[in-house]
């Protein structure tokens, strides 16, 4: 019944998902493409055997090119079936095409309305399906239950936050976590977490994020960036959110450290026109790396409107202030700043990588502070004391190996799942 009234309600508001389209395609047009995939409808067949898995933008995707590499390593007769909801999460898996050139198919997964979903599975026919992270659609779970597909949940979180939004919900997602045939968390946290709201064949595997190397030639370039900037402090604000960029120059204004540059990274595309009319609304001096011209002695802000280079941001970076962390959002991804030898403040907003945050913190990989001020004084007192980032480096670099091996645990609990099917 609660299914019955979530697919009602969903049918109901689809006027609204296309008007949610529509806005969101003023700045990405990408949104309009491929629209009819968003009901299951798909030009693309399939030529093998699938597996399937669903990462449902750029972190995930991200997340999950180490699996996705063991997965079709081990499986050399199968293709892979990659999912998105999101253009930049399309984009992003593009890259893996090159390396995996005619075995990687990708498109947008369905909006999870009954026929949809239906038309998907029956469309790909996957092998198994593995879902990334919080990805728990209903009726998708129920259509791969009646056409006995067994799917994973993988690199599983589950915060405080949202566990109580989903307790609301019990009716609707008890069930679906009870249809799956695994679940993969990322800590015992997590794992403890989705056992309360209805998960049962629940094992903690780790964080695949820690598994991502990050690209050499990305990390050759920030290398390169570093010899022309010279010896110029740079403090990277990472990944920030929609008013965290205000908080940010508020507190950068303050800092009394000579030369210093900020990077500022805006976690979403479609915002850095926004925030490029915010640094010149304050009149800074400022530059884009999308024009190509690195800054200058004048420039004191770089705006890093480009996709794709974030490990380079991260070479060139002194140190790097976490977004999503002084205003409420939960936090961006602190592993590849760690992968990348980089120190990390952090706000006090950090609930969606809760573990590792608290495991950097313990360990000297990175610092916790109270606000965007904070995080400021700070940050001009590392900049300053050479010695200590180096130590806060060299933890950074310890902490991202010391967690490594979700790749493996996870294949082996995806191989369980396969092995019936194989032999039926």
């Amino acid at each position: 019944m609660a299914r019955l009234i979530y697919s009602l309600c969903f049918y109901l508001a689809m006027p609204l998902v296309w008007l949610r389209l529509l806005w969101r395609a003023r700045r990405q047009p990408e949104y309009l493409q491929q629209l009819g995939e968003r009901h299951g409808f798909y030009s693309v067949a399939p030529v093998r055997p699938l597996i399937w898995l669903h990462a449902v933008s750029v972190g995930e995707t991200r997340a999950a090119e180490p699996l996705i590499d063991a997965l079709l390593r081990e499986h050399p007769g199968h293709g892979l079936l990659l999912t998105h909801m999101t253009p930049t999460g399309r984009a992003t898996g593009r890259e893996l095409l090159g390396r995996h050139s005619g075995r990687l198919t990708q498109v947008y997964l369905p909006y999870d309305l009954p026929d949809a979903g239906a038309r998907f599975l029956d469309h790909f026919q996957p092998q198994v399906g593995l879902l990334m992270e919080t990805e728990l659609w209903p009726n998708l779970i129920d259509a791969a239950r009646r056409r006995r597909l067994p799917l994973a949940l993988i690199n599983a979180r589950l915060s405080e936050r949202s566990l109580r939004g989903y307790a609301r919900l019990r009716s609707l997602i008890t069930p679906a976590l009870a249809s799956l045939g695994a679940v993969a968390a990322q800590t015992a946290a997590d794992a403890e977490r989705l056992r309360q709201i209805g998960a049962c064949q629940v094992s903690v595997c780790g964080n695949l994020k820690f598994d991502v190397t990050p690209p050499a030639e990305k990390l050759q370039q920030g290398a390169l960036w570093r010899q022309v900037l010279g010896r110029r402090p740079v403090w990277l604000a990472a990944s920030t959110r929609d008013g965290e960029e205000v908080l940010i120059l508020d507190a950068f204004a303050s800092m009394a450290v000579p030369e210093l540059l900020l990077l500022l990274v805006p976690r979403h595309p479609q915002r850095f026109a926004e925030v490029a009319e915010l640094l010149a609304a304050r009149r800074l001096p400022f530059c884009r790396r999308s024009t190509g011209i690195l800054p200058g002695a004048e420039v004191c802000v770089w705006l890093g409107d480009s996709m794709g280079e974030m490990p380079a941001y991260y070479a060139l970076a002194d140190l790097a202030l976490m977004g999503g962390t002084l205003l409420p959002f939960g936090g961006q991804n602190l592993i590849e700043a760690a992968a990348c030898g980089c120190p990390v403040l952090l706000g006090p907003h950090s609930f969606n990588f809760a573990q590792a945050s608290n495991d950097a913190v313990a360990c000297g990989a990175a610092r916790q502070v109270a606000d965007a001020r904070a995080a400021a004084v700070l940050a001009a007192g590392l900049l300053s004391t050479p010695q200590q980032l180096s130590v806060m480096r060299a933890a950074a670099r310890s902490f991202g190996l010391a967690h490594r091996g979700a790749t493996a645990r996870t294949l082996a609990l995806v191989e369980q799942l396969m092995a019936p099917r194989a032999e039926r």
